[in-house]
């Protein structure tokens, strides 16, 4: 029971510290990104390298991902209280979903073909 609750709290661990690394990056560079984007990026710099083990940040992870339905519930609030900036700029919204969602199903279709026909 100790080990299970040690790597929980190891892999916590690698994922807030990679959120604080780049926090701490964010703010000392002054960057319009957000440190929790810079910090998901070194997390995935960090395993794609191998410098950290997939199975060191999983326990965490997977928890995360089983509950995240309920991280959302703040933020949808959240969002109610704009209720009126999302209706002025409802059409933005959607024209931009719609084609953003489009301009990927066209470029992901060319990409495809293109690595099908080079199998062939």
């Amino acid at each position: 029971m100790v080990s299970k609750a040690f790597f929980y709290l190891l892999s916590a661990g690698l994922i807030v510290l990679s959120l604080v690394i780049g926090d701490w990056i964010q703010d000392f560079f002054s960057l319009s990104v957000p440190g929790s984007v810079i910090g998901l990026l070194i997390l995935f710099l960090g395993l794609v390298s191998g410098v950290v083990k997939p199975h060191w940040v999983q326990p965490s992870a997977s928890l995360l991902i089983k509950y995240m339905i309920l991280l959302f519930i703040p933020i949808s609030a959240g969002l109610m209280n704009h209720y009126h900036m999302l209706l002025d700029n409802a059409l933005a919204i959607v024209v931009s979903t719609v084609l953003g969602s489009l301009f990927i199903l066209v470029v992901l279709s060319l990409a495809l073909d293109k690595l099908l026909a080079e199998d062939k």
